[in-house]
């Protein structure tokens, strides 16, 4: 096999929790050198299975996601020396990824303006919970805070008007966020090629919050008027709903060609009778007896199975889809088909690819996470420290 897309890039992940080091990550599925600045103790985010209500298991399945294929260099940073080990191997790398809340980061010596005079190819990326401006640039944010209720999100998803807010699972929206922060290292290593000179990348999980719930506030910014959300029963529009199936699964419509789909619906579920009925006729009807239709639907679509309907929406080239539970998700033949579900090498464990695809780019097969300080010494050698150094950095308790 050739040399992979990022054979030779240095990307350096002294960040946690979550969407920064998922960003390198992907760096990582291209064939990047990743290493991973974690305290001796190791990174907090080792223990996020730990949390209560997370799922338990025996393995750690969050680290294995965030930090597969990454390499371990275990520092305590609030020792100078520690600070000095480090600036040491980032004078030789491309990428330095942090999101340390901002006043600590001086303090641990990984400030921007520390670490880019030693190294004017590096490119510095930055993710924060609130922006680095303003009276909310030093507050620490989650994506269940920061991304998702801050954004709207929480509001807008709800069954209904009526309903508290949706809450999130983990992670829900620092994956989203990591795709942006990569974009815009990438955006930067582009300038590079083009000036010689890194420079500082910058995203927070307000930004990605706002841009993921891009329309609702673009409509607003317009001054649209707003319909408040109905209960499922009371949608404005029976062919883009959810409906239950005999067996408990539940599928959701989306026919927004109304006029060439109606005709093809009422046939896969074998009621003719509805295509010709005035009530439903047009799509004005539909639309003004939709409450009406939603009851038709319910009776009928409980009469079968979901794999039935399946079959059935799927022969009449009709857009719909099922609401997958996680059973459903591992086991999903077109997500392995695609190259989405992989194996762990050397594992009988398997890990979600990063999504992103380049023609003739093979990507690298994920490889597990590491354990704390596992190639500190390596990583320092290949920096030019010589063993009496390393061996004095381990003596004084900030090597791991």
């Amino acid at each position: 096999m050739g040399r992979a897309l990022f054979d030779g890039l240095k990307v350096i992940d002294c960040a946690s929790f979550i969407a920064a080091p998922a960003a390198a990550t992907i760096f990582a599925d291209f064939g990047a050198d990743v290493i991973k600045i974690e305290p001796p103790a190791g990174d907090p985010y080792r223990k996020l299975p730990q949390i209560k209500g997370q799922p338990q298991c025996e393995h750690n399945y969050a680290w294995l996601l965030t930090d597969r294929s990454k390499r371990s260099l275990a520092l305590d940073l609030a020792k100078p020396e520690a600070q000095a080990a480090l600036a040491r191997v980032v004078a030789s790398a491309d990428v330095f990824i942090t999101n340390t809340p901002l006043r600590a980061r001086a303090r641990l010596g990984i400030a921007y303006e520390q670490l880019a005079p030693a190294n004017e190819r590096l490119i510095y990326a930055s993710f924060t919970g609130y922006g680095e401006i303003g009276e909310e640039a030093s507050k620490p944010g989650f994506d269940s805070n920061a991304y998702w209720a801050r954004s709207g999100l929480m509001h807008e998803v709800k069954p209904d008007a009526e309903s508290p807010p949706a809450r999130s699972v983990s992670g829900m929206g620092d994956h989203p966020a990591a795709l942006a922060l990569y974009g815009g290292i990438l955006t930067a290593l582009y300038r590079r090629e083009k000036t010689g000179k890194g420079g500082h990348v910058a995203s927070s999980l307000l930004a990605n919050g706002l841009w993921s719930n891009g329309l609702p506030i673009q409509a607003k910014f317009c001054g649209a008027t707003f319909t408040p959300r109905l209960p499922r029963e009371q949608a404005p529009n029976a062919l883009t709903n959810l409906y239950r199936c005999r067996d408990g699964r539940w599928l959701t419509l989306s026919l927004l060609e109304e006029e060439r789909q109606w005709p093809l619906l009422v046939r896969a579920i074998e009621e003719p009778s509805l295509e010709d009925d005035p009530r439903f006729a047009t799509k004005n009807a539909r639309h003004a007896r939709a409450r009406e239709l939603v009851t038709i639907f319910d009776h009928i679509f409980r009469a079968r199975d979901f794999a039935e309907w399946r079959r059935r929406l799927d022969a009449a080239g009709l857009v719909f889809g099922f609401v997958a539970t996680l059973d459903d998700v591992v086991a999903d033949k077109q997500a392995r088909e695609n190259g989405v579900i992989l194996p762990i090498e050397g594992t009988s464990l398997e890990t979600i690819d990063s999504p992103i695809y380049i023609d003739a780019e093979v990507k690298c097969a994920p490889r597990p996470a590491p354990e704390i300080g596992e190639s500190s010494e390596d990583i320092l050698r290949e920096a030019g420290f010589a063993e009496s150094e390393i061996a004095d950095m381990r003596a004084a308790g900030i090597l791991m």
